[in-house]
């Protein structure tokens, strides 16, 4: 079993931290390079949305980051302070009214990569699931 935790202030900058630590897991673990660039993908869209959607960008405010590897599953929890949403009413990037959209894809992101994602209740943290 593999745990760890971070805790980061709401700017962008600091998901160069998650970055590192996820680097970090890959090489100890040996992660394949196709599954490191959708866990890596997913996570910078979790965090990113953590920090911007949820937290508004206020940097008092904290996403707290999460890894959990237990067997053949590392799973990523990110959750924010914010006041969450209902990921049921997330507007389909594909669609035709959407495709121009400049936002509105990292959810539908992080449904592709990962191979399980769940919202609690308010929807102010998310848990990915990818099977190694």
């Amino acid at each position: 079993m593999y745990e760890r935790s971070v805790i980061i202030p709401s700017s962008i900058e600091s998901i160069n931290r998650v970055e590192k630590i996820i680097d970090e897991i890959s090489e100890q673990r040996d992660i394949s390079h196709d599954l490191y660039g959708k866990i890596l993908i997913a996570t910078i869209e979790a965090v990113n949305n953590a920090i911007s959607h949820g937290n508004n960008f206020a940097i008092d405010k904290k996403v707290k980051v999460e890894f959990r590897i237990i067997d053949n599953q590392f799973t990523i929890t990110v959750e924010d302070e914010g006041k969450g949403f209902n990921p049921s009413v997330i507007p389909d990037p594909t669609a035709p009214e959407n495709i121009e959209k400049i936002s509105g894809r990292g959810i539908f992101i992080m449904r592709q990569y990962a191979d399980e994602l769940e919202f609690n209740e308010l929807g102010n943290r998310s848990v990915m699931t990818f099977s190694l």
